[in-house]
């Protein structure tokens, strides 16, 4: 059975994009059929995260010009399936939005689960994400305007009657000024599904164009996409470390 789950967040900025592509593609390591979609056609950047800027056939020929959603679906080295949006400004003109909910049913049964990146806020683009998903997941930062913002979206969803999965802390470091994770779930009333440490490697791995989950796979963010994945998919969460030898240990710190 196919899920369409929408990535959503009241505020921009939170790294969105960035979750959409490395639980996509832990979610393909572990063996699912995942198909990610640039839900945002008005300041698109999944396709830049994976290194695809220009592709024939991109969402927005799907909501423009009724092209089959599956003539924009590219397979990505990783394994994942992505429909890009279009880069271009005047691509912003004339998109049919009511036309997204039928191009996604369309790919039901050709893929396991949807990830739908959305636009930031709660405008048309992103209430549309919401009101098409089986399941949200929100996304925000450990600070107060960030968390508001979220709350202020699992409120909307509730009232569509869209069930919210839970929250994403995302780029957490640790500093005093920060909510804690126990405050945040206080204030949102749902699950936290992950907090995502803030790590180099996920700025370098977009620079290279690769989800960190491949690029650097031991890396602290990494791990927790990992985990957010195996959540997902409804596996077992294994938080227990395996004992390694002394060179593995090194190699892992080294690495």
């Amino acid at each position: 059975m196919s899920r369409i789950i929408a990535v959503l967040s009241g505020k921009g900025g939170v790294g969105k994009t960035t979750l959409v592509s490395n639980l996509g593609a832990a979610l393909v390591k572990k063996g699912k059929n995942v198909t990610i979609i640039d839900g945002n056609v008005t300041t698109p950047n999944l396709s830049l995260h994976l290194g695809i800027p220009f592709y024939r056939v991109t969402l927005h020929d799907v909501l423009q010009k009724d092209f089959p959603i599956e003539s924009a679906v590219y397979n990505h080295s990783t394994g994942l399936k992505i429909v890009p949006a279009s880069l271009a400004a005047e691509s912003i003109k004339n998109v049919n939005l009511d036309k997204l909910e039928g191009a996604l049913l369309n790919l039901l049964g050709n893929t396991e689960i949807m990830l739908v990146d959305s636009a930031a806020g709660l405008g048309k683009e992103a209430l549309t994400a919401m009101s098409i998903a089986d399941e949200i997941i929100v996304v925000t930062n450990p600070e107060l305007p960030a968390v508001t913002d979220a709350l202020k979206t699992i409120k909307i969803a509730e009232e569509n009657g869209t069930k919210v999965l839970g929250v994403v802390v995302n780029r957490v470091r640790g500093l005093r000024h920060e909510l804690s994770l126990s405050e945040i779930k206080s204030m949102l009333e749902v699950p936290i599904l992950a907090s995502i440490p803030e790590d180099i490697a996920v700025p370098k791995s977009i620079a290279e164009r690769t989800p960190v989950v491949f690029h650097k796979p031991r890396s602290r963010a990494s791990i927790r996409f990992n985990r957010l994945a195996s959540r997902i998919a409804g596996e077992p969460l294994i938080l227990g470390r395996p004992k390694r030898s002394l060179w593995e240990r090194l190699f892992f710190w080294l690495y």
